[in-house]
This record gives C-alpha cells, structure tokens and sequence, in this order.
C-alpha cells in the first residue's frame, strides 16, 4: 500500500523523463490528477489520461514532454509537504519560485492551483510540490 500517492506520480515522472520514454504509468487518486492538470497547463507534459482497468482500477497515462534536442523540460519535481510534515505557505510567500522560471503546486480551499494563481486569488494552503 502506498502512503504517499503524489510522491510516488511525482518520482515515476521523474523516472520516466530520466530515461527518456514518452509515456508513463501512475496510479489514479483525485489529488494525483489535480496536480497532472496544473502540470499541463503550465507545460511540462503534454497530456493525461485516465484509463479505466481491471477491478475498477483506475490509473493515469502521461505523455512527457521534450524539447526540440530531446532534452526533458522538467529539470527538477520535488515533493515539499509530506504526510509525516506538512508545509503551509501564505499568499505572499507564493509570489515567485526560481524567479518565475518555476511553479509550486499548491493545494487551496479553491482547488489545487499553481503559485501565480493562487497570488493572484491571495489564498494560501498546502505546497504540495515544485517543478521547474
């Protein structure tokens, strides 16, 4: 049984775009596939989907992205607030991650959203990961 399910999309996308395969596998939770929707939306894969399986089992097909030399656009995920320690952030110290170059996935009472959203909307909440 697995704790910690954005840990482990997080480390199999990392994984995958290491050894440079165009799609990857992850287990299905509503969390997982909120996190994969701000991840697309700020480009660094290109696509998901959710793939009905066997026993009801749900799980997530994601493209990765690369750029025109193969090279992988995520240089770095980090999974910040973990079960053992949460890590809450206002909005004020969401403004800017690796000088704009970099988004942190927050987890709000207005869903989970990226940094520049949720400046923007002034709600803090849960960081849930950086990728850059």
């Amino acid at each position: 049984m697995i704790n910690d399910m954005i840990a482990d999309a997080l480390t199999r996308i990392r994984n995958a775009s290491l050894r440079r395969l165009d799609v990857t596998t992850l287990l299905h939770s509503n969390t997982v596939e909120a996190v994969l929707n701000v991840l697309q939306a700020k480009g660094y894969i290109d696509s998901f989907k959710v793939v009905e399986g066997q026993n009801n089992k749900k799980t997530i097909s994601v493209v990765l992205k690369y750029d025109d030399s193969g090279k992988t656009v995520i240089n770095e995920v980090v999974r910040v607030s973990k079960p053992g320690r949460r890590v809450y952030k206002g909005f004020t110290e969401l403004k800017s991650f690796k000088n704009g170059y970099g988004t942190i996935v927050v987890s709000t009472n207005k869903g989970v959203i990226s940094n520049d959203e949720a400046y923007a909307a002034k709600v803090g909440g849960e960081v849930l990961c950086t990728i850059w």
